[in-house]
């Protein structure tokens, strides 16, 4: 698949964030969690736990000058079901690592309103970012990669994973639907990408920040 084709596929690209983290976002960009641990310092057995072990729980994060940043927790993946459909000689810890140096973005609106509603995030407000595609891959395409699954869950039928879940865009079949979108290190430059961004509660969406380029219907 060519670049030109993936934009014209996928359009728009969004981002499930905590509630209150735009201006970090905005400030910092969107960081994988890896890069967040560098910028707020965590190390030893804190940073070790965050990022080799699965997160039952999001996790809450601080460092004097910085606002709190909140980590993701991974409910929806188990090492039981990592196990199962896991390839090659990778372990639970090595996935966790790899998703924890990546950025992610989901290509479908619905898949998006799906995550938001549910139960585990369904009765908390989310901030809601949706970002131009064409954009972000001007600035960084050599760091995208497409996975056709989505590589952060294991519920139900966990689908096979490993090393080659993750291609690059011209790597990536044309005859095959991408899930997400994932940026290595994440995107410091985010700001520059972003159309709008919504906090969403019960079911409503309301508008924090909309970029001049937005299109009306922009938005989770």
């Amino acid at each position: 698949m060519t670049e030109a084709e993936f934009v014209a596929r996928y359009p728009r690209l969004w981002h499930m964030a905590a509630d209150g983290s735009w201006p970090s976002i905005q400030k910092h960009g969107l960081l994988s969690t890896f890069a967040l641990l560098d910028l707020y310092g965590i190390e030893g057995e804190t940073r070790n736990a965050i990022l080799s072990r699965r997160r039952p729980q999001s996790v809450t994060i601080s460092a004097k000058g910085l606002s709190d940043a909140v980590i993701r927790d991974q409910k929806p993946m188990t090492d039981a079901a990592l196990l199962k459909c896991l390839g090659g000689d990778l372990s639970p810890r090595d996935w966790y690592e790899l998703l924890n140096k990546k950025t992610f973005f989901w290509l479908s609106q619905k898949r998006l309103r799906t995550l938001l509603g549910a139960r585990a995030y369904r009765k908390s407000p989310q901030v809601v970012i949706t970002l131009d595609t064409a954009s972000l891959l001007e600035h960084h395409s050599a760091k995208v990669q497409l996975a056709r699954i989505n590589s952060g869950a294991t519920l139900y039928k966990p689908q096979p994973r490993g090393k080659d879940t993750f291609k690059r865009i011209e790597d990536f079949p044309l005859d095959q639907m991408a899930v997400e979108l994932t940026v290595e290190g994440g995107v410091t430059d985010v700001a520059a990408h972003v159309l709008t961004v919504h906090r969403v509660a019960d079911g409503k969406a309301q508008e924090l920040w909309r970029s001049a380029r937005a299109k009306p219907d922009d938005g989770p």
